[in-house]
């Protein structure tokens, strides 16, 4: 294969590489990992406090 035609073939390829980490980055945006969407929700739900404690007994 010839250099040229080969060099071309990376640099599309590096192009196609930038252009899908641009789309990831852009679809994660501000989503936040589950256990960081999920953090205090049981804050102040009693029936989970005593599920807690019932726990550690």
């Amino acid at each position: 294969m010839p250099t040229g035609k080969l060099a071309a073939r990376v640099a599309a390829l590096e192009n196609e590489v930038a252009r899908l980490r641009r789309s990831l980055e852009s679809e994660r945006g501000g989503v936040k990992p589950w256990w960081e969407q999920i953090a205090g929700t049981f804050a102040q739900d009693h029936l989970y406090k005593e599920a807690m404690r019932l726990g550690q007994q």
